[in-house]
């Protein structure tokens, strides 16, 4: 199942250009905070919280991964277990920005491995910026179960909507 806590744009869209490519790290424990509350609403039985995984290079690059910037709080302030090394993105991929929803899939097909001794029979909470496609999502969410969790709950921060020009789930 998957969620996202609002529509890609105006303020949102803002805030996480900045913490991605900004460097404005500070905004993460914000998000957090307030995404906590749209959490608490879902009822989702979560053990453990999975950022999705940055490449070597973009991480490199980048310095962080934004998305564990929010991640963390967001685990801490529901009392779940962070665990962003049970999943690892085993090749780097191209961005998925500007590619059709079959280039996307083939894009990030087998890119991602869970680890059995972190997600074995466990629900997990599979976490990333934005939604367009579900491509990335899909891809990881496909590695955990074949790693053995339990079950797998997926959630963005926004979600693309298909008048920005972009495919739906």
């Amino acid at each position: 199942m998957m969620r996202s806590w609002l529509v890609f744009e105006g303020p949102i869209r803002h805030a996480l250009h900045t913490l991605k490519y900004r460097r404005n790290l500070s905004l993460g424990d914000a998000l957090a905070q307030h995404l906590s509350e749209y959490v608490g609403t879902l009822g989702w039985p979560v053990d453990l919280v999975i950022p999705v995984p940055l490449g070597k290079e973009r991480m490199k690059e980048r310095g962080y991964n934004q998305i564990g910037l929010v991640a963390l709080p967001l685990a801490v302030a529901n009392h779940w277990r962070y665990a962003p090394q049970a999943i690892a993105r085993l090749r780097e991929t191209r961005s998925q920005v500007g590619l059709t929803i079959a280039e996307r899939k083939a894009n990030v097909s087998g890119a991602f491995q869970a680890d059995p001794g972190q997600v074995h029979g466990k629900t997990t909470l599979l976490m990333d910026d934005v939604a367009t496609t579900g491509a990335t999502l899909s891809a990881c969410a496909f590695a955990l179960l074949d790693a053995g969790a339990e079950s797998v709950y997926a959630l963005t921060l926004a979600r693309a909507l298909p008048h920005h020009g972009l495919n739906p789930v």
